[in-house]
């Protein structure tokens, strides 16, 4: 079984933690992952680092050539005064090329496909975000995910047991 390695330190020695999207890969069929910036707040920086942010229920869209993150709760700084205070579930830019963009674009125009963000993290002190463009599953496919998911718990559960 692989083992998962732990982030890796930030520039101060710190562990940076990354924000999943769980459901995404039991809800999709992901067809392609991309790496995009996010255009982020100072109180959102500060909020994400600490490793408050929710993906549950975000999706992208794709408005007047430019993409947004929409959905994505990061949730508001406590130290931050009022006015300097992001709202937690505004739109965020996605930074891309414009390249990039286009082929997201031919994505989600087909029938049954959208933009689900994966993961939000940050890469040499850069907030990251992890894009798929993802096709929904059926309730046959989650069924068949969760036999064999529950499957292979079998086997490695065997194996563990000492022989008698």
């Amino acid at each position: 079984m692989a083992r998962k390695k732990s982030p890796k330190p930030d520039q101060r020695g710190q562990h940076a933690p990354q924000i999943r999207n769980r459901r995404a890969t039991f809800d999709y069929h992901v067809l392609e992952r991309i790496e995009c910036g996010i255009e982020l707040l100072g109180t959102e920086v500060k909020s994400l680092r600490a490793g408050n942010a929710s993906l549950e229920g975000a999706y992208a869209a794709i408005q007047g050539g430019q993409v947004f993150l929409c959905g994505a709760n990061i949730a508001t700084w406590p130290q931050a005064a009022g006015v300097l205070q992001h709202d937690p579930l505004r739109r965020r830019k996605l930074l891309l090329h414009r390249r990039q963009i286009r082929q997201l674009a031919r994505h989600a125009d087909q029938k049954g496909h959208t933009l689900v963000p994966l993961a939000l993290y940050f890469k040499n002190g850069w907030g990251k975000c992890e894009l798929a463009a993802a096709a929904g599953k059926r309730a046959y496919d989650k069924r068949q995910a969760i036999q064999k998911r529950q499957q292979q718990r079998d086997v490695q559960r065997a194996l563990r047991r000492p022989k008698r």
